[in-house]
């Protein structure tokens, strides 16, 4: 799921960015409303995180411009303001869920896997095919339900594939996927991974698309 995190605290902002990614979410922090709208109208996101005290707009004019746009997108927001009335202002304006700080990122995260649940996105945290299954909770890898050890990034790029069952991901899609997870990646990156993952997973699991990219097929 990729999360637009509209928060200017930077210690916090960063701190949440690493614990969401370490999650296996994929997030954009933004600091402002105006960056936070412009990020909204050129990325495709799955949810928004949103803190309503903005250095540049109320963060409640935020929600309700997102929400114009999209009706559907699902907003999470979190605000240190006191009183219930911001609470109910923000949930008549369409958002999912209320986060008061200080909160625990488990408890975020929680309420995420809510949100990740309704929009069925995460209606079981394993993903099973041809005798690999992935969990996408512990981040572990089984085949034939025998532990693989996989490296972060093989681990990832595994994920984005089975996530992406019988669609063909480019190495480009493939790159974005690990930048976005905040990881650094050279010109042979993709094709050294996918050669060293197909050691350790099924013969034929992932295939080559000449010209084209990689895929997970579904037959």
């Amino acid at each position: 799921m990729r999360i637009l995190l509209i928060e200017d605290d930077i210690q916090l902002a960063r701190g949440l960015k690493e614990s969401l990614k370490h999650q296996g979410y994929s997030v954009d922090n933004v600091s402002s409303g105006k960056e936070a709208l412009l990020a909204n109208k050129v990325n495709p996101y799955d949810c928004v995180v949103l803190d309503l005290g903005l250095p540049d707009m109320d963060g409640l004019q935020v929600l309700k411009q997102l929400k114009s746009e999209n009706k559907t997108l699902p907003v999470l927001i979190l605000t240190a303001r006191d009183g219930i009335e911001h609470k109910v202002a923000g949930l008549d304006l369409g958002a999912d869920d209320y986060l008061a700080k200080p909160f625990s990122t488990e408890e975020l995260f929680a309420r995420l896997r809510v949100i990740e649940r309704r929009l069925g996105t995460h209606s079981s945290a394993i993903i099973a095919h041809k005798g690999v299954s992935l969990d996408t909770q512990s981040h572990t890898i089984d085949v034939d339900d025998a532990p693989v050890n996989l490296s972060r990034r093989e681990y990832m790029i595994v994920k984005s594939l089975m996530e992406n069952i019988g669609r063909i991901l480019s190495k480009e899609q493939l790159e974005n996927k690990l930048y976005e997870w905040g990881e650094e990646v050279a010109s042979n990156t993709i094709e050294v991974h996918i050669s060293n993952v197909r050691k350790k997973l099924p013969n034929d699991f992932i295939k080559t698309v000449r010209g084209v990219g990689y895929v997970v097929s579904k037959t």
